[in-house]
């Protein structure tokens, strides 16, 4: 489901000492995720409240931590002052190019006469040096809903999964430096979410269908 992640830490006293680490960054996503819900990603938590209640950061549970193998290669970002997404990229806070975590799902460059829904997501970091990494990928069981840049070197992705059961919300952490992931899921899961509901209501510059 998810792109370019590899499993680390195979020696049992390995997984403990990761064991501890996780522990720790429980700790400290609680702290930021609760601080990105009630700021910045308010909007995100109300449009899933509609249908699962009210919720935290601490219903959020790890159920998996990674060592991600990007995919990097020499490319500019294409998403320009004119692009209707430019206002949702999100620049690297020391200036170190911008996270795109929208284009590849939304097709709306000019000379479409539609734009359209991609089946797949990704998480994409344009660095200053005109390097293009690609960090996570998702097919279309899932998607990526919302970005923030928690400091210099981590990134907070919030979106869901699709299950038999219904649409539950994950929180993903990318350490762009470290390569490491984190993946939250959330206690709850919504059988009457409608998929492309959030974008609809973000993305204000595109009319998607």
């Amino acid at each position: 489901m998810l792109f370019g992640c590899e499993k680390s830490d195979s020696k049992e006293d390995e997984r403990d000492e990761l064991s501890e680490i996780d522990k720790d960054k429980m700790k400290t996503f609680n702290s930021q995720l609760n601080g990105a819900l009630v700021g910045e990603m308010k909007n995100w938590e109300e449009h899933w409240a509609v249908d699962l209640g009210d919720f935290g950061a601490d219903d959020f549970k790890l159920v998996m931590t990674d060592t991600i193998d990007p995919m990097e290669m020499p490319e500019r970002n294409p998403i320009l002052k004119s692009d209707p997404l430019y206002p949702y990229q999100l620049p690297q806070p020391n200036g170190n190019g911008t996270m795109d975590i929208f284009s590849y799902k939304i097709e709306a460059q000019d000379g479409l006469d539609q734009p359209y829904l991609n089946p797949d997501s990704e998480v994409v970091w344009y660095r200053k040096d005109g390097m293009k990494e690609r960090l996570l990928f998702m097919g279309p069981s899932g998607m990526f809903e919302e970005g923030k840049w928690l400091n210099g070197n981590e990134f907070l992705v919030l979106g869901y999964f699709q299950e038999e059961v219904g649409y539950r919300p994950m929180a993903w952490i990318v350490d762009v430096e470290s390569h490491q992931l984190w993946q939250f899921q959330l206690n709850k899961v919504s059988d009457s979410y409608l998929p492309n509901s959030y974008l609809d209501a973000k993305i204000k510059q595109v009319e998607l269908p």
